[in-house]
This record gives C-alpha cells, sequence and structure tokens, in this order.
C-alpha cells in the first residue's frame, strides 16, 4: 500500500489525542503523575516493577540466573505493571523512574535505596553487585558492553519503528514499514555474522549482552515477536535461530519469560513473582492477581 496522500508538517506541531494506534491512550508529549498511589513493596531487598516484554524481560532472566548461582540476595518480588492501564504514570512510579517506561527496580539492601531504571543500567547493576555476567577482564567487559548498547541502541528501531507501523499504527503504510524493515533485517544480519564467529555474542561466554538482546531479536526470529516471522524471511537467520534455542533451553531463561508476563497460554504466565515456589504453586489468584 503507497501513502494515498502527502503529509505536510504544520509549521509548530499540536498534540492530537484522537491520534488513533493502539497505544494511543497512554502516549503524551509530556512527563510526570497523572494519579496519585505508593507502590507496593515486598519482603526482599530487590523490588521489580514490570511488565513481561522484552525491556522486563531482560531482567528478570538475570535475576533468575543469579539465583541459579546461587546468589541468594538475588532474591526478589515481581510487581506487575500495566501499562495499557497507564499504571506507570503513578506518582511511586515516577519518583522512581521519571521516563515512566518498564521495568525499573529498586534495592533495598543498601544502606539508602538505590533505584536504577534503563533496563541495560538494571542490567550492569546487578552484573556488579553480584560479580556475574559481566567478565572483569577491560577487553572482555568491553566487548559485553559494546552489545548490550548496540542493543539498547537497536531496539527502538525494531519496536518503536518496525513494531509500531508494522503491528500497531491505525493504517499501513508503505514507507515507514519498508524503512524499519531494511534496519531490522540489517540488524538481524549483523547479529547472525557475529554469531557465525562466536557462541554468544560477547565471545564463548553467557553474558548479559545475550541476556539483552535475546528477549527481542529471539523473539523475532521464532516469529513471536509482531507475527513477522515470514514477512522479514527470519529463517535466513541460521545463527541467530542456533543461538535463540541454545538460550531458550536454559532452566533461569524459561522462568524468567513467564514473570509479569500477561498474554500467551496461561501456564506461560506468572503475572507477580514474590518467592520462588510461586512457579510451581501457581494459584488462581497468582494468575489473575485481584490488586
Amino acid at each position: 500500500m503507497t501513502d494515498s496522500a502527502a503529509y505536510t508538517p504544520p509549521k509548530v506541531w499540536t498534540w492530537n489525542r484522537e491520534s488513533g494506534g493502539r497505544f494511543a491512550n497512554i502516549n503524551r508529549p509530556i512527563a510526570g503523575p497523572t494519579h496519585e498511589k505508593v507502590l507496593a513493596v515486598g519482603k526482599h531487598p530487590i523490588q521489580l516493577y514490570s511488565l513481561g516484554t522484552p525491556n522486563g524481560v531482560k531482567v528478570t532472566v538475570m535475576l533468575e540466573e543469579l539465583l541459579v548461582l546461587g546468589h541468594a540476595g538475588a532474591e526478589y518480588d515481581a510487581w506487575l505493571i500495566n501499562i495499557g492501564k497507564g499504571e506507570q504514570f503513578s506518582s511511586g512510579y515516577v519518583d522512581i523512574n521519571p521516563n515512566s517506561k518498564i521495568p525499573v527496580m529498586v534495592d533495598h539492601g543498601e544502606p539508602k535505596p538505590v533505584r536504577v531504571f534503563e533496563s541495560g543500567s538494571i542490567l550492569v547493576y546487578l552484573a556488579e553487585k553480584f560479580g556475574a555476567f559481566l567478565p572483569t577482564d577491560r577487553v572482555a567487559r568491553t566487548e559485553t558492553l559494546n552489545w548490550l548498547f548496540w542493543q539498547m541502541g537497536s531496539a527502538p528501531f525494531l519496536g518503536g519503528g518496525f513494531g509500531h507501523f508494522y503491528a500497531y499504527a491505525p493504517e499501513k503504510w508503505e514507507y515507514p514499514i519498508d524503512r524499519y524493515a531494511m534496519e531490522v533485517k540489517r540488524q538481524l544480519d549483523v547479529l547472525d555474522r557475529r554469531l557465525g564467529e562466536s557462541e554468544y555474542l560477547a565471545g564463548s561466554d553467557y553474558t548479559i549482552a545475550d541476556m539483552s538482546v535475546w528477549p527481542w531479536y529471539g523473539a523475532l526470529v521464532k516469529g513471536v515477536l509482531y507475527n513477522a516471522g515470514e514477512f522479514l524471511a527470519v529463517h535466513e537467520y541460521k545463527n541467530v535461530i542456533r543461538w535463540t534455542d541454545q538460550i531458550a533451553g536454559r532452566a533461569a531463561v524459561k522462568r524468567g519469560r513467564m514473570v509479569n508476563r500477561t498474554f500467551g497460554a496461561p501456564e506461560s504466565q506468572l503475572h507477580e513473582r514474590h518467592d520462588a515456589s510461586d512457579f510451581e504453586l501457581r494459584t488462581q489468584d497468582k494468575l489473575n492477581p485481584s490488586t
């Protein structure tokens, strides 16, 4: 489909509240809270407020991986933040993340609670706190951070660009879909070439770089993200698929992707996580919490 009419930008942009689209009711050009609400705090030092989107999955996978290594201090409470209802704009949420995006974490285990927002920052914080999944050797650490920041910089093209115009925009326009599809395929080629020469992104070891990239690009090549697998011919990226399946088989990854998940098969969802036993003792109110 081609654009039926060219758009001429006005001299001064104004906010059209009725702009349409799946997320029109929560998108706005200003920051700050829309309502007063105090965030719940559970029993563990680490409190996570999130949703099981790719950015949220990064952090829950990291926490579950740390627990597998025996880091008891990584026990956490994961509270569901329903972004469709605008819960990320509560006063309590904005206090710890002025950008009003998920995820955000508060570490109450320090002398003064530490807020950590932006998923990449959370991964680095946890890696440094527990001494895991981020090499201490300067060269290896730099390579890990190269790929971590690559993902942080590329995700807006994949999510806000391709995902928006291909899956969520109220109308389908050829130019933006083609523009972002081209960039996403270039990104997949970058990954495929790297994973053709290295088992994991930063080398022979599994790191926070893999935890950051996998929830986005792993879901994409499996046809889950935006249902765009056929459109993007993801079967071409054999090395990315090999890496995706390898990571998906990890026990911590299987658990992490369930946390704060509100879509898919009911057995794949754990809306809130407050104890390791929640994965086994999955009662109906844990699947559908009343608050």
